[in-house]
């Protein structure tokens, strides 16, 4: 895992090698973080509102 990108060296590397192993970069870690909700919290949240067309019907 790390917060940047992975070389060319490390990905083809990672290919080559019997054991399976995911490397997870910044971009997905960030993402991963998110979804989860691990190291982050909701700072400020809004809703998003439609007309409700059937009401006016």
């Amino acid at each position: 895992m790390t917060t940047s990108t992975f070389t060319q060296h490390a990905r083809e590397y990672a290919a080559s090698i019997p054991t399976r192993i995911v490397l997870i970069d910044g971009k997905r870690l960030v993402s991963l973080m998110l979804k989860y909700r691990v190291g982050v919290q909701v700072k400020q949240s809004y809703d998003v509102v439609d007309i409700d067309e059937d009401f006016f019907e």
